[in-house]
């Protein structure tokens, strides 16, 4: 058996560990988006193993249209850092980043972005557009989309549902 590849299996088994428990995190914040009334998208930064900042989508509650998950939490890791620039970060998401969103990830300078479900209308990570792994941009990222989707895709649902019958209100929160 080579050893490398035992190394290397071992490693990549660490960095799935890493983000299922991230992801976790975000969701955390998603559920916090959903009992406020909010569409439940959440979003965690981290440096190394700390977590430097966190987000929940706020849009309606602060009626403000940048008010994103993913937004929230850069802005927080820039709070919490004393800076702009992210170039040793790893951004967690349960939905997909929109234009906008990858557009911040690019202009921050952040490495890696782990998101949760696909957002096929408007995710700019590879279902619609694909911003963070475009050649002619030299900002580059790894993308690693699918982490805890169906857990991500739950609260979606459970928003939705929300919206097309307020009465299951009770039974879905």
């Amino acid at each position: 058996m080579n050893v490398f590849s035992r190394d290397q299996n071992a490693v990549t088994a660490d960095i799935f560990t890493r983000d299922l428990y991230y992801m976790k995190m975000a969701l955390d914040e998603a559920e916090s988006a959903l009992l406020s009334g909010e569409i439940p998208v959440g979003a965690v930064m981290t440096l190394g193993e700390r977590v430097v900042g966190r987000g929940a989508n706020r849009r309606a509650a602060d009626n403000m249209p940048f008010a994103h998950a993913e937004m929230r939490a850069i802005s927080d890791a820039g709070r919490a850092l004393s800076r702009w620039r992210f170039d040793e970060c790893t951004l967690y998401v349960t939905l997909e980043p929109c234009a906008m969103c990858a557009g911040a990830v690019m202009e921050t300078r952040i490495p890696r972005v782990v998101f949760g479900a696909r957002d096929p209308r408007r995710g700019a990570a590879g279902s619609l557009y694909d911003m963070l792994r475009d050649p002619r941009i030299p900002h580059k990222c790894e993308v690693k989309g699918g982490i805890m989707a169906e857990e991500s895709s739950v609260l979606l649902g459970k928003f939705f549902a929300l919206r097309r019958d307020p009465a299951r209100r009770k039974g879905l929160v």
